[in-house]
C-alpha cells in the first residue's frame, strides 16, 4: 500500500488519526461498533500516513457489520412468557402477522425460529424448556444446536428450578453467555398490591423477588451475576432497559450495531444508542469514501444530493419508528390526525421545502452540531461533504422526534392540539 502524504503531510495525517480516535472513543462501550483492536489498528495506519490501508480496514469492518448474523436463544417452560418476550425483542404486538403465538402448549422438542420483521439477519429461537424433556443438559444443548446462538435467555415466571440451574452450568461449560430473566413482574406486583394495599411497596417487593431468585440459584450451586426482572408488555420499565444494555456490552462489537437497530425505541437510552451507532457508521462511511480530500466547501445543493438525502431521511425515520405507516398507528392510538401528529414533529418536514435557503439553514445547524463534538476534524484535514453535515443534522432531528413521541401526551398538550 502506498503513502498518501508527504513528510509534511504526515503531521496532518497524525492529527487526523488523533481526531478519528477521539471521535470513536467518545461513545459509551455498549454503543461502540468497533472493537478496541480495530480502532487501534485504524489509528495506527493513519498515524503512519498509510490512509489506503486504514480505508481497507474500514471496508472490512463495514462488510462484517453489515453481514453479521445475530441469533438469540430463549428457553423456559411452557407458560413462562417466552413468546411474549420474543415479541417484545422483535418490537411486535401479539396480534401482528408473524408474531410468536402466546398461550401455546409446548409438546415437542423442536425449536422455532422467529425472524425480526425489519432485520432478516436477526433470529430469535424459541426453545422448549429443559424441564419438558427427558434429556440431560449436555444432550439437550446438542439437540437444540447450542453453537448457533450468541447467547441464551433462561426464562421463568416464578422460581428458577433445579433443571434451569443445571442447564445454566452446562451452557457455561460450553463457553456461551446466559442470562436469567424473571418475567411477568407487572402481574406479580399487581397481585401483591391487591392482596396488601396498605403495606405494598414496589421497590421492597422487587428486591425480595430478586433475592429469592438469587438464593434459589445459589442453592443449586449456580452463581448468577445478574437476574433481570422484566415485564415484556412494558419494555421501558423494570429491568428490561438494563437487560438490553447488558446484552450490548457483552456482545462482540461487530454485532452491537444490528442489535441496537432492531431493539424498539421505547426509552431515551435505546434511542441514544441507536443514534450513536448510526453516527459511527456515518463517520466511517465518510472516511471510507475518501473524506480526506480538500475540496472547497461551496454549500451548493444538487438534485442528486436531494435524492440521496431523501433516501437517508426515509431510512432514519424507519429506523426510529417514525415512517408514515408507524405514525399512522400512533395517530390512531392518540385519536389525532396524522397531519396533526406530523405538525408536532420536525423530521417529516426536513425536506418538504424546495427552497435552497431552507437546506442551507439545515446545513449550518448540522455543521454547528458536529463541530461542537468534532471541532478538531476540519483543522486536522478531514473533509466532510455537505451531505454528511445534513445527514448528521437529520439523524439528530429524527432521534429528537423519537424521544418526543415517548411522551406523546406532553407533546400534544404543549401544542394545544391534543384532545
Amino acid at each position: 500500500m502506498g503513502q498518501w502524504f508527504s513528510t509534511d503531510a504526515n503531521t496532518e495525517s497524525a492529527n487526523l488519526a488523533s481526531s478519528v480516535n477521539q471521535y470513536l472513543k467518545n461513545f459509551k462501550l455498549e454503543s461502540r461498533i468497533l472493537s478496541e483492536e480495530t480502532r487501534v489498528l485504524i489509528q495506527y495506519f493513519l498515524e503512519k500516513g498509510d490512509v489506503p490501508k486504514a480505508i481497507s480496514i474500514v471496508n472490512s469492518v463495514f462488510k462484517v457489520i453489515e453481514n453479521a448474523p445475530l441469533s438469540i436463544a430463549v428457553t423456559g417452560e411452557s407458560g413462562a412468557g417466552k413468546s411474549t418476550l420474543i415479541n417484545a425483542l422483535r418490537g411486535m404486538g401479539h396480534e401482528e402477522e408473524g408474531s410468536a403465538a402466546t398461550g401455546a402448549v409446548e409438546t415437542t422438542m423442536e425449536r422455532t425460529e422467529y425472524k425480526h420483521p425489519k432485520f432478516p439477519n436477526v433470529s430469535i429461537w424459541d426453545l422448549p424448556g429443559i424441564g419438558t424433556t427427558n434429556f440431560p443438559p449436555e444432550k439437550y444443548l446438542r439437540e437444540v444446536k447450542f453453537a448457533e446462538y450468541d447467547f441464551f435467555l433462561l426464562v421463568s415466571a416464578a422460581r428458577f428450578k433445579y433443571s434451569d440451574a443445571e442447564l445454566a452450568k452446562a451452557i457455561a461449560k460450553m463457553k456461551k453467555n446466559f442470562y436469567f430473566v424473571r418475567t411477568k413482574i407487572d402481574m406479580d406486583l399487581a397481585s401483591e398490591e391487591k392482596a396488601k394495599p396498605t403495606t405494598f411497596r414496589k421497590d421492597v417487593i422487587l428486591g425480595k423477588m430478586s433475592d429469592d431468585c438469587v438464593k434459589n440459584l445459589q442453592g443449586a450451586q449456580v452463581t448468577a451475576s445478574e437476574i433481570f426482572l422484566v415485564s415484556s408488555l412494558d419494555r421501558s420499565d423494570y429491568d428490561f432497559p438494563k437487560l438490553e444494555t447488558t446484552l450490548l456490552r457483552d456482545l462482540p462489537a461487530h454485532k452491537r450495531h444490528i442489535f441496537m437497530q432492531c431493539l424498539p425505541s421505547v426509552t431515551e437510552a435505546a434511542i441514544d444508542r441507536k443514534r450513536d451507532a448510526l453516527k459511527q457508521m456515518m463517520f466511517l462511511d465518510a472516511l471510507k469514501r475518501g473524506a480526506t480530500a480538500t475540496i472547497p466547501f461551496t454549500g451548493h445543493v444538487t438534485d442528486k444530493d436531494i435524492e440521496k438525502l431523501e433516501e437517508i431521511l426515509t431510512q432514519y425515520r424507519s429506523d426510529f419508528g417514525l415512517d408514515d405507516a408507524s405514525l399512522e398507528n400512533v395517530a390512531k392510538d392518540l385519536h389525532v390526525s396524522v397531519q396533526d401528529l406530523k405538525a408536532n414533529l420536525q423530521s417529516p418536514r426536513l425536506l418538504s421545502a424546495d427552497s435552497h435557503e431552507s437546506l442551507v439553514e439545515n446545513l449550518k445547524e448540522g455543521m454547528e452540531a458536529i463541530s461542537s463534538v468534532t471541532g478538531e476534524f476540519i483543522a486536522a484535514g478531514l473533509y466532510f461533504t455537505m451531505v454528511f453535515y445534513l445527514q448528521y443534522y437529520f439523524l439528530d432531528t429524527v432521534a429528537s422526534d423519537a424521544k418526543a413521541l415517548l411522551n406523546k401526551e406532553d407533546l400534544f398538550h404543549a401544542s394545544g392540539s391534543y384532545d
